[in-house]
């Protein structure tokens, strides 16, 4: 019998965020030690990048280069923090490589998102932070500001739902890292940034706890931040 539209979408919805695959991925004392002060350090010297990155006038060419770096930290420190893993999900009864379903969410939230934004756009209060992100898509090369985009995308869950989601532990890992990514963006003062990596990472998080991996949060960040990237510019006016 061919199951139900609401069935499915309680199945997609428990499959990929509420039921953890089984996995083992204890660690040291010692290694698990490291892993927080790299993740620390790692914390303080992105956000940092970050906030000047963004302080900078649209079209500057400085503006890549520093989201280049900014990648690069977040890379580097995960990587010297210790060991990371793709994940896995359940899927017919076997353990598979997470990557149609992040796709789908990904649309799915910039479906949602979209939304929100043509309530937004009617709001100055809200439309005007927004458009000062837009700004660098708007006067800077599309297809850099794009590869930047997916850069960073892939860039922030390898270090937030990586390293450290990892180095938090297993007392409300998801609830912390999504506070901590929505700190971060605190450097830029642009309040809907903060409220976008609050929303946004509270639903990574949950993938990054079901699946023990980065693939899935990859996915569906970029998926997400390259649908944001094209359709925001169309429908917020400056």
């Amino acid at each position: 019998m061919t199951s139900s539209w609401p069935e499915r979408t309680r199945r997609f919805i428990r499959t990929s965020l509420i039921e953890p695959v089984e996995r083992d991925h204890r660690q040291s004392d010692q290694e698990f030690r490291r892993r927080r002060l790299v993740a620390v350090l790692t914390l303080v010297a992105g956000a940092t990048l970050l906030g000047i990155s963004l302080s900078l006038p649209p079209g500057d060419a400085t503006f890549y280069l520093l989201t280049g770096l900014v990648a690069a930290v977040w890379i580097g420190g995960a990587l010297l923090s210790g060991p990371l893993h793709l994940g896995r999900i359940r899927l017919g009864g076997r353990l598979r490589r997470p990557i149609v379903i992040p796709i789908l969410t990904g649309l799915v939230i910039a479906g949602i998102f979209v939304a929100g934004a043509l309530v937004v756009r009617e709001v100055p209060a809200l439309r005007n932070p927004v458009n000062s992100v837009l700004a660098h898509a708007r006067y800077g090369n599309v297809v850099a500001i794009a590869a930047v985009t997916v850069l960073n995308g892939i860039a922030e869950e390898i270090f937030f739902r990586g390293a450290l989601f990892a180095a938090i532990g297993r007392r409300h890992p998801v609830a912390i890292s999504t506070v901590v990514y929505g700190a971060a963006t605190l450097a830029t003062a642009n309040l809907m940034l903060v409220f976008s990596a609050l929303a946004l990472g509270l639903l990574l998080g949950l993938q990054r706890r079901v699946t023990g991996g980065i693939l899935a949060p990859v996915l569906t960040h970029i998926t997400w931040s390259t649908a944001m990237l094209f359709a925001l510019p169309a429908l917020i006016h400056q």
